[in-house]
């Protein structure tokens, strides 16, 4: 039941991180506009680009994932996600929890069986019931409590690869998200065209030249 649990926390844990990746922040914008006047082909074209940029600091995604080593979540913070936190002690807790339960259980069992293994009779499973302690007839075989005990231990060392892994996880993302908030994302998108009539004076003949004014905005 705990490992079911465990496996559970870790895909909310995973869905949680791919859906933190998708985020989008508007940034500042700057414009920067070019205009170009070809009034003696006739043509006007005017092009304003709005160009979005963002101070970039290298060293954000690498700080972020070493303070998530020294301390789970604390990268997080660090990328203001403080949402997260919360999900990754859940995660790791859990795992935690699941280690120490399994490990318990698996010194308890491995303890009566090496006792019972050299001839006693006195530990905790031979008479579960206290109804007396009968001599060859223990309420718990020996082959129960092997089979228990490599049980708990299998689910041990499963609950400790799982909570590892959910850590990684925990430095893998602060990385990632300190690379994701320097991306420069934006919908913000137009097009805009505008076509007038155009004439114009030769200033030495006085003849008029006609034609079309474009005017294409981005």
């Amino acid at each position: 039941m705990l490992n079911r649990t465990l496996i559970i926390v870790t895909f909310f844990t995973l869905a949680a991180t791919i859906g933190s990746a998708q985020e989008k922040k508007p940034q500042d914008q700057e414009v920067d506009s070019l205009k170009m006047d070809l009034e003696e082909e006739g043509v006007m074209v005017v092009d304003t680009l709005v160009a979005k940029k963002k101070r970039i600091n290298p060293l954000a995604p690498s700080k972020a994932a070493f303070y998530s080593a020294v301390l789970p979540g604390l990268g997080q913070i660090y990328n203001k996600r403080y949402w997260k936190v919360p999900i990754v002690y859940a995660a790791i807790g859990t795992g935690i929890y699941a280690y120490t339960f399994n490990d318990g259980r698996y010194d308890r069992f491995r303890a009566a069986f090496k006792r019972r293994r050299a001839g006693f009779t006195d530990d905790e499973f031979y008479d579960l019931d206290g109804s007396g302690i009968d001599p060859g007839n223990p309420d718990f075989s020996d082959d129960a409590l092997e089979d228990a005990q490599e049980r708990f231990q299998r689910d041990r060392d499963l609950a400790l690869l799982i909570t590892i892994l959910l850590y990684a996880l925990n430095v893998v993302d602060a990385n990632v998200d300190a690379h994701l908030k320097q991306y420069n994302i934006d919908d913000d998108l137009s097009f805009d065209l505008n076509i007038q009539p155009y004439i114009d004076l030769n200033p030495i003949t006085t003849d008029p030249n006609y034609g079309l004014a474009l005017t294409i905005k981005f």
